[in-house]
This record gives structure tokens, sequence and C-alpha cells, in this order.
């Protein structure tokens, strides 16, 4: 079939309601002429003369009660019951009309009563099925491509897909032909939706998959709670298919958008099945109208900080990095997004300068400090560990004593699971920060406190990036080990939580954040090849590499002798302050920074096993 010219719709789009009008009026004559032609010859020859102009009369009648009625201003292609169920009443009216007009006009010739009621059934039925074919032609001729849809199998036989499969048949475009639905309510099991069988429940999905060819699945419920979402998900991950999801139906509404472009591809994320944290009144509190300072504001962690805290109006925000593209990055996006509303400071500078840090804490005042600025990267560090003493340690240690200085009421440090029992020098540096922070709590007036938490998905060395760009090269995906596991969250999750902590904060606590379940490197990497439309093994290999320098099979989140207590906020933890010889402590913190800027690495990681007795450093082997 060759397609209509765009050229030539458009002209049928602009002169619609004439064209309309005109196949009424068609269908009206066809309507009124049917009955007479049936009537005998007699009648149609006696009558001739009467049967023209009444039939004048009908159509005028139709066409100015369907006017009023405004049949002409409906959209036929989206036309529902209510619209039919309008055109039949302005049908009734319009046979009334004509009845009652009829009986005063053509007084002296009577009307046969079998024409006014064939009339009105014809003209009923006529205009309805115009309407009606022109719908179905709308809705499914025309939405023909040369393209090929995926087969498709959705999830739900509620509100969510009836919208999605009525939206999906008006389509011009559609990238999905669907097969079938499945649904846990046992009693919708072998009814249908809109023509499409719902063929199971979603322990059935795997076999449906196979038996009907399936090739992307649609999770369609959008008001699924996080852990039946992270099942069904699992669920689909054992499949080879291509899986979408629909997002919360409020946000769609919000947006304005249609249903079809709200579907997106199903993220790692979403496997991990953890709930949107809100933050709290006393949070939004901490920062609203304080001037709040960000090192490290350019990373993956602090940019999301800057982002969160930008929301919550404070009086002045201050961005400290180093690396002056990913402080350019976000300061420009909070810069399209609040414009003047936000009192914006970017500062490139190192954590590392002293000088420069009691510079810029001089003459802005912070009253909040979160400290996300540090060299994470831990094979590098293990390389390099009198950087990661500089950075982490002594950079922690110019931020945290300026803070004290210049009257700062909180500094939150963001930590990582890393410190707890460190087998590698990133993260002895780290469990060094926490007990700087702890120290320096003993005898100052400013709030500090520590936040640990483990990977974030999606974070600058985190292995997720790493393993998108393995399959963007074709593979293979590169695992240490096929046991080794990890703590995930998202970093927006990760970062209200180090907010919502910081908040409570009295001084000394380490807080640690509820990681939920430890996650296999080795599933994650499976199914992110599986979300990208491969099959692990097959199309993408995976690769084992054995552990790296320092590296731990799995991480612990905190420490036997801190203890653990619950806090108002079921997601984070608190462990208990320890005790440290403030006095001594610093003294050996000024030995360690003069180890580290001798730049002898061997006897620096000597000097960090002294200072942290958990650290049990696994050096590198000579290969």
């Amino acid at each position: 079939m060759k397609y209509v010219s765009q050229n030539t719709l458009d002209t049928l789009r602009q002169h619609r309601k004439l064209i309309l009008i005109l196949v009424d009026v068609c269908c009206l004559l066809a309507a009124y002429l049917i009955p007479w032609a049936l009537a005998s010859g007699r009648m149609f020859q006696d009558y001739q003369s009467l049967m023209i102009s009444s039939c004048f009369f009908f159509v005028c009648c139709y066409e100015i009660v369907y006017g009023l009625m405004g049949m002409y201003d409906s959209l036929w292609r989206y036309a529902e019951i209510v619209e039919f169920f309008r055109l039949c009443l302005a049908s009734v009216i319009s046979v009334a009309v004509f009845v009652v007009g009829s009986l005063v006009i053509f007084s002296e010739r009577r009307i046969s009563i079998s024409v006014y009621f064939l009339s009105a059934l014809f003209a009923t039925s006529l205009t309805l099925y115009s309407r009606l074919t022109y719908r179905m032609y709308r809705n499914v001729t025309l939405k023909r491509t040369g393209k090929k849809a995926r087969r498709t199998m959705v999830i739900c036989a509620g509100d969510a897909a009836s919208t999605l499969l009525h939206e999906k048949l008006k389509a011009h475009d559609p990238d999905m032909n669907i097969i079938c639905c499945v649904d846990d309510d046992p009693a919708k099991v072998g009814r249908n939706i809109m023509g499409v069988e719902i063929m199971g429940t979603t322990e059935d999905i795997p076999d449906l998959v196979n038996r009907c060819e399936i090739e992307s699945i649609l999770l369609a419920i959008p008001t699924l709670d996080e852990e039946n979402k992270k099942r069904i998900l699992q669920i689909c991950s054992k499949t080879k298919c291509n899986l979408k999801i629909l997002p919360d139906i409020v946000k769609i509404i919000a947006d304005g958008k249609d249903l079809g472009s709200r579907i997106r591809d199903v993220r790692v994320e979403d496997l991990l099945g953890r709930p949107e944290i809100v933050l709290s009144s006393f949070t939004t509190e901490l920062i609203t109208n304080q001037v709040v300072m960000v090192t490290g504001g350019g990373g993956s962690i602090g940019s999301e900080l800057c982002r969160q805290i930008a929301e919550c109006g404070p009086k002045q925000l201050i961005i400290v990095d180093i690396y002056e593209n990913n402080a350019y990055a976000i300061q420009q996006e909070l810069v399209r997004k609040y414009g003047r509303d936000l009192d914006l400071q970017v500062q490139i500078a190192s954590v590392r300068d002293s000088h420069k840090v009691d510079a810029l804490f001089a003459h802005y005042r912070p009253s909040v400090v979160f400290h996300a600025a540090a060299h994470k990267h831990v094979p590098l560090m293990e390389d390099c560990p009198e950087e990661a003493v500089k950075n982490n340690v002594f950079g922690t240690y110019n931020v945290a004593c300026s803070a004290e200085k210049y009257g700062a009421k909180r500094f939150v440090l963001i930590s990582t699971d890393k410190a707890v029992n460190p087998t590698n020098v990133m993260g002895a540096t780290k469990r060094l920060c926490e007990m700087i922070v702890q120290a320096l709590a003993q005898k100052s007036q400013t709030t500090f406190v520590a936040v640990r938490f483990g990977n974030v998905l999606g974070s600058n060395g985190s292995v997720l990036p790493l393993f998108k760009e393995q399959i963007a090269a074709g593979g293979p995906l590169t695992v240490t080990h096929p046991d080794i596991v990890r703590y995930f969250m998202t970093i927006p999750e990760a970062v209200r939580l180090v907010l919502e902590a910081g908040a409570m904060g009295k001084g000394g606590e380490i807080f640690v954040l509820d990681m939920g379940k430890p996650v296999k490197i080795l599933d994650l990497a499976e199914n992110l090849i599986k979300l990208s439309g491969f099959i692990p093994y097959t199309d993408i290999d995976i690769k084992f590499t054995g552990l790296r320098p320092g590296e731990k099979l799995y991480e612990e989140l905190l420490m036997d002798e801190e203890g653990l207590q619950k806090t108002d906020n079921q997601k984070i933890f608190v462990g208990s302050p320890i005790q440290l010889n403030k006095d001594t402590f610093f003294d050996h913190l000024a030995t360690l920074k003069k180890i580290a800027y001798s730049n002898n690495s061997e006897n620096l990681v000597q000097a960090l096993i002294d200072l942290v007795p958990t650290f049990h450093h696994k050096p590198r082997q000579a290969s």
C-alpha cells in the first residue's frame, strides 16, 4: 500500500470539518432516499416533488442539530463511547425536529410513517458507521510503517496497561507489538484486555517468553512497591528480553507527556529495589538560608550534594574543586535551573593547600561544610600512597581545622565502608579522616560527624561506568572474582541520607547508612549485559581478572568496637564515638605528614599501620 503524501494529509486536516459535513450530507441523502426507493414505483412518481423538498429539509435538520451539538468539533480518531452516544442523541433530536417540522410544512401531503422510521434508522447508522470506519482507519491503517515492532509482553492488566494499550493502538510509529499480558491476580488469567490475552502470572514469564517468542518486556505497574518491582525485574532478568518500565503515573500527569513517551529502559538501579528517600523538615532547616560549602563539589557525590542543597534554598552555596571541568559543569547546571535565585560561588582550589583553604573560610564563613573531596581509586592509591595521604588525610585536616577556626556550625565528612578494617591505603586514609573528625569533636564547638556508606551506582570510579564502556566496546566485562560482593545504593539516595545524617549529628558520630543487601558484582555484570539487549557469555563475555591489590571479597560497614545504635531514621545507624588521645594523635599526624611529603612510600605505609591499628595491608605481589 502506498501512503498518502504529507502535503495531502495536511490539506485534509485543514478542511477536516468541511469534509466531515460533506460525508454526513452524502450519508443523510442516502439514508432518506433509500426508503423512497424501497417504496412502490407509483408512490415514487406521485410524491417525487415532496421527496425532493422533504429530503432537503431532512438534511438541514440533521446538519443544524449536529452542528449545535458539536458533532464537528470532536476528534473522532480519539472518540470514546460517550461521543457515539452523543451522536445517537443528536440523531433522535434531529428526527424529532424533522417530524414536527414536516407536520407543519408538508401538512397537505403527508409523508409515510415508514419513511420517518427508516430514514432515522439509516441516518443514525450511516453517520455512526462513517465515524467508526474513520476511527479504525486512523488507528490501524495509518500507523503501519516498514519497521518491524518488537514482540512485547506487558506485565499488569490494570488501568495503566489499559491506557497504554489504548494509546499504542493510536500510535503512528509503534515500536512494540503487544502479544500478551501477565498479571499476579489469578482471576484475570485467561481473560483479555483490549483484545490482548492475559496468559499467566509473573512466575510464568520465562515460559511465556519462550512460547510466544517475546523480545521485549514492559513493566506497566507505576504504583508497584520497590520490593515487588525488584522481584519481578529479577524474574525478567532471567530472560534474554529487553526490559522497559513505565514510571509513576503522577509524574506522567505532572510532566504533561503521553504515556508512551514515558516508557524507559530498566536500569540496574531498578533491580536494587530501594525506596525513595524524602528529606525531613529538620534537614532542610539545617541548610535553608545558610552558607554551605561543598568540597569536591564537582564529583559524582559532591555534585549531587550541590543539587539537593540548592533545592533547600541556601543563603549561599560555595563549590570547591581542583578539577575545573567538573566544577564548571555543575555550575552551569545550577545556573540554568536557578538563575539569580541561587547565590552560587565556584572556587578552583586544592584542599591540600592549607593557606588557600584558610582564605576561603575567612572570606565566605560557611556555617555548614560537606567534605567530599578525596582520592578513592583503590589500585591507584596503592601505587601512590603518599598522594592518598596528602589529599585524603591532610586535605580533610585542613578543611576541618579551618571550619573550626572560623566557627562553622557543622562539618560532615563523606567516608566509605573501605575504612572498616582496611586492607588498602585508600581505606586506611579514610579511616584516619574519621579519626581526625572524632578527635576534633572532643574539643570543638563545631559539630563534627562522618557518614559512611558503600558503593554508589554510577559514581566516578565505580564499576558501573566501566561495565558500560566495556559493553559499548563489545566486551569482555572484567570482574575480579566470581564471589566478590559489594553494597550499592543510588547517588541521590546516598546524598539524601548524608544530609539526613549530617543534620542529626551531635558530634563525633560515625553514621552508617543502611546499604540493603550486598550485591554480587558478577550478578550486576550479567544483569547489565541483559539490560543492554545482549546475552551473557554468548554476545558479551565475562572474564575474571583476580582481586586487585588491597581489594576485599566483601566490605564491612561497622567496626566491632563501634557498636551500633538506631536513629529516628530507619535507614541510618550510628556508631558510638571512639575515645582518642587527641594530643598524641595529632603528634602522630605531624610525623605522618613529614613522611608523606618526603615521598617515602615504604615508610609511609608502615606509619599508616602504626596509626590505624585495624589496617591489615595486603601489598601488591610482584609479577
